[in-house]
């Protein structure tokens, strides 16, 4: 069974800022600049953690999870914002 999950990260370094933003990438869709959704089993959920964790720095960096309970039974997805519209963000694939 799948849960969802809302994932923000605040990281200090741009390297590993880009490091953390590319493991996410496989693992959810992205809402902002450093939040993502992921419907994640809990092995895809410690497979998340245990990359993430093998490129922050644990005194510098933070990951928050926050469980937004089962993914089957919950409708469509509702986000609303203050401010700016929300917008779904798909970056284009370029291939160079």
């Amino acid at each position: 069974m799948r849960t969802s999950y809302l994932v923000a990260y605040d990281i200090s370094n741009d390297k590993r800022l880009r490091q953390v933003f590319k493991i996410m990438r496989g693992f959810g869709d992205h809402l902002q600049y450093s939040v993502f959704e992921c419907q994640l089993t809990p092995m895809d959920l410690t497979r998340l953690r245990i990359e993430l964790a093998a490129v922050i720095h644990h005194d510098q960096d933070q990951v928050i999870f926050v469980n937004l309970g089962p993914a089957e039974g919950r409708g469509d997805r509702v986000i609303t914002a203050l401010g700016r519209p929300y917008t779904r963000v798909d970056s284009p694939c370029i291939v160079v």
